[in-house]
């Protein structure tokens, strides 16, 4: 086997540097939520000081961790989008558009000085006698191959922005017999940019949004692609651009007019989709399954390669923009083939019903990593912090955590939807501390919740998408009650976010 390979990262010493910078908030992430976490303090805040931190040498998060062909998002851009800022291009956008409009944000709110690249945070302590944060950031942008510095910055704030997954170590199984295999093994999130398909044969391992996103686009110019999956999975064909943006575009009306318009379409479908795959699961997956019936080959086996065994979204639905991928497969450049591994051979895999696929290039395209707050150690007064112990407080909040907010996104609607109203909801509880004079907040069980069930935070009952269900003995923990769940949507949260109140399960002092 010969692993692909990637930029190396040089193993670093640390230095200690006693510099030190306090500001009202820190937002750990320079990605779409701490990108919007940023405005939403310049728009509501304006006197408050705030730095970003952020480990990668730029700003966009998984837009810039992932850079394998054809990365796209899986979310309309018009809901993906921040409330505030209309995006103007086609629904479904690649990476490098979505890049482009973060740097507009970046631009429209003075951001650029207030993020620090190249920044990782390797521990959190908070100290109840000086009531603040103390942020450790390990410095690499100024450093040595071999030499690295160490700084701390200090925050009134901790506003934890850095996503649900590890952007340097992906989920990648092991498989027998790797060591045989002659030709490439890459997973996305390692993209190599000289990494050359033209001509060869791919094997992509895994059905969900990054295989059907890199499947059609290797498909053009390999010798023939094949995507290996272990089940189906649930997939709907959307148009790049909306029927109704097309019927707006004559009328010639301002962007945010569009944005709003379609934005709302957008939420609209959605709520549709959703529940009716909550109040009727099978007649979603008959809606699903009728949506792709006419594009699949009629020589395929349809109940074998496109029947998954589960309900409508236990798992994310996967979008194929314009059908991309059934263009694909209808042309002959792309297979789908359902079965396990039984072991990797000098020239490809032997499956479990004992065909070998031959390959020169397999991609590993097996899913993500969760972490817990990226791994970062935190401390309270000295104590170290176990998260399984905790309780969410609204999917934002961590019980006896003081001033930290975190930001989670949604599950079956768009990520961004989320960062809006979770700001929303923290801007409203810094207002009442400042017109109670409060400098501290904490999520605090109340008497009645002290014996209140302690369940794993995403049910995987109803959720059962791999990446979330292998992370649930390391994250924090849900209630049974508001206000300590977790994973409702946004169907759900519109409503009771604005309503919610700020001191139920919260002390302030």
């Amino acid at each position: 086997m010969v692993a692909a390979q990637t930029a190396s990262h040089p193993t670093t010493r640390t230095r200690s540097d006693c510099t030190s910078t306090h500001v009202d908030v820190l937002i750990i992430g320079a990605g779409v939520s701490g990108i919007g976490a940023a405005h939403h303090l310049r728009e509501n805040f304006p006197e408050r000081s705030f730095t970003i931190l952020e480990s990668q040498e730029s700003f966009g998060g998984t837009w810039l961790t992932h850079r394998y062909p054809g990365t796209r998002s899986d979310s309309d851009l018009f809901t993906y989008g921040y409330r505030h800022k209309p995006w103007s291009g086609p629904s479904i956008a690649r990476a490098e558009p979505i890049r482009e409009y973060l740097q507009e944000v970046i631009d429209d709110d003075d951001l650029a000085d207030h993020i620090q690249y190249g920044n990782r945070v390797i521990g959190l302590a908070w100290d109840s006698p000086e009531g603040r944060w103390t942020a450790t950031v390990r410095r690499t942008t100024d450093a040595t191959a071999d030499e690295a510095t160490t700084t701390q910055v200090t925050a009134s704030f901790l506003w934890m922005c850095n996503g649900y997954y590890d952007h340097e170590t992906p989920y990648r199984p092991e498989w027998t017999g790797e060591e045989d295999f002659q030709g490439i093994v890459v997973h996305p999130q390692h993209w190599p940019t000289d990494l050359d398909c033209a001509g060869k044969r791919i094997v992509i391992v895994g059905s969900g949004s990054t295989a059907t996103t890199l499947a059609p686009v290797l498909a053009q110019d390999s010798a023939h692609t094949t995507m290996l999956q272990r089940s189906p999975s649930y997939y709907f064909i959307a148009p790049t651009v909306h029927e109704l943006a097309a019927t707006l575009e004559p009328l010639d009306l301002p962007d945010e007019w569009v944005h709003e318009i379609l934005r709302r379409q957008y939420i609209k479908q959605t709520d549709e989709i959703v529940t009716l795959s909550r109040e009727q699961p099978e007649a979603a997956r008959e809606f699903l399954l009728d949506g792709i019936r006419d594009a699949v080959p009629a020589d395929v086996d349809f109940d074998k390669h496109f029947l998954p065994d589960y309900r409508p979204w236990q798992e994310r639905l996967v979008s194929i923009p314009d059908g991309d991928f059934f263009t694909e497969m209808q042309a002959g450049r792309l297979t789908v083939e359902t079965d396990t591994i039984d072991r990797f051979t000098e020239r490809g895999v032997l499956l479990e019903s004992g065909e070998e696929l031959e390959a020169d290039i397999i991609v590993t395209a097996t899913g993500m990593t969760m972490t817990s707050f990226a791994n970062v150690p935190f401390t309270v007064d000295g104590e170290q912090v176990d998260f399984t112990e905790r309780i969410t407080w609204r999917g934002m909040m961590i019980t006896g955590i003081p001033n930290m907010a975190f930001a989670l996104g949604y599950f079956r609607y768009s990520w961004t939807l989320r960062v809006d109203i979770v700001n929303d909801l923290l801007a409203r509880i810094f207002r009442h501390m400042e017109s109670t004079g409060s400098t501290v907040v904490i999520p605090t069980l109340r008497p009645q919740d002290e014996g209140m069930e302690r369940r794993p935070w995403v049910d995987p009952d109803n959720v059962s998408a791999g990446y979330m269900v292998r992370a649930l003995d390391r994250l924090y923990r849900q209630g049974d009650r508001a206000p300590w769940q977790q994973m409702l949507e946004y169907d759900h949260e519109r409503e009771a976010f604005p309503a919610a109140d700020i001191t139920d399960g919260l002390s302030y002092r």
